[in-house]
């Protein structure tokens, strides 16, 4: 039964971030049809910062009302929402309509929003679900959620991005006067994009069977946890957002009789705590400071500034470029996780 508590943990884990990971290696077959252009990656960048409003919402929830949001019901919801966005988006990401004065994809922004509030609610409902399993769960869960950008970028890879090949369209034209006769030549070179090996249609497809997938092993999960896990979950009451203290009570209960030792170390900021006593150590506010400010600097770069320039800077180089670029930069985060679960470096 363990082995298929993380089997589904993992799956689980591959539905957070697999809708827009899917997207962005997407971008260099979708941003040659849609009226964007190479703007397109800025406006999926806003729009998925946009969605930001969702894990708001539910952190306010949690603080205004704790207990009255519960993680099962919304997680059921973001899954079914983003399968239906998913679906709906395989048929609709080519529509386009008028809006000031030019033509915008309203089809595949209007979706690409709801698939990014999926995504970012996510980040703040799955884990807490998780924590109310075994510790030795969550691992697997991670695991998982390192695949929702794994699996896109392979099926990516797969996929191919298209040759592009330039074509002679010159049109002959023949003009006959009495004192002349002469061909008049249009040259012209037209640029067309052979298909890749399956379309976007197909890829969306996909990305809608894994959600799929993803809810379905939610579903087993949460009659795991109730039949099979309850017996030894590690806190047999509803996680939220606003429970994560350090009270003695709580952090037994959420790290399990093997870290119950650690749980009166003193976590308050300006100290960092080791499974020693002895090894204890002292962290200035400055330093603490340092090291939001490189995080958040850190991922301004990789969420926000790089994404929505990445056109500019590959496609001069060509389609093959920025395809390489997109792919392999998806799968680049879960391969470093993973390697530094092999190689941990405190």
């Amino acid at each position: 039964m363990a082995f298929v508590t993380h089997l589904l943990a993992c799956i689980f884990g591959t539905g957070a971030w697999v809708a827009i990971n899917g997207l962005w290696v997407e971008l260099p077959l979708i941003v040659n049809d849609l009226p964007e252009g190479w703007y397109l990656p800025s406006y999926l960048t806003i729009i998925i910062q946009m969605a930001n409003i969702g894990p708001l919402l539910v952190t306010l929830m949690h603080k205004i009302k704790p207990g009255l949001l519960k993680e099962v019901a919304v997680i059921y919801t973001i899954i079914f929402l983003g399968v239906v966005a998913l679906f709906l988006l395989a048929f609709l990401w080519k529509e386009t309509t008028w809006i000031a004065g030019r033509m915008h994809s309203t089809g595949f922004l209007t979706l690409t929003f709801f698939l990014s509030l999926v995504d970012c609610t996510s980040s703040v409902t799955f884990l807490p679900f998780m924590m109310q399993l075994q510790s030795k769960y969550i691992t697997t869960y991670f695991i998982g959620e390192g695949l929702s950008g794994l699996i896109p970028g392979l099926l990516s890879l797969i996929q191919g991005f298209g040759l592009v090949k330039c074509v002679n369209i010159t049109q002959n034209g023949n003009t006959t006067q009495a004192w002349l006769n002469a061909t008049d030549n249009n040259y012209q070179i037209e640029t067309q994009y052979l298909p890749a090996n399956f379309s976007v249609q197909v890829f969306m497809f996909l990305l809608c069977i894994m959600m799929l997938f993803c809810l379905v092993a939610f579903f087993f999960l949460t009659r795991l946890s109730k039949k099979d896990v309850s017996n030894v979950t590690l806190c047999q009451s509803t996680i939220t957002l606003d429970s994560f203290s350090t009270t003695d009570e709580q952090l037994s209960c959420n790290m399990g009789p093997s870290d119950t030792s650690n749980s009166t170390d003193d976590l308050t900021p300006g100290r960092a705590t080791s499974s020693h006593p002895d090894d204890n150590v002292e962290f200035s506010w400055g330093h603490f400071a340092l090291i939001y400010f490189l995080t958040g600097w850190v991922n301004a770069l990789t969420n926000g500034v790089l994404p929505s320039i990445q056109t500019y800077s590959c496609m001069p180089y060509g389609n093959l470029a920025y395809h390489l670029s997109a792919v392999l930069g998806s799968m680049a985060n879960p391969l470093a996780c993973l390697i530094a679960m092999f190689l941990p470096n405190r």
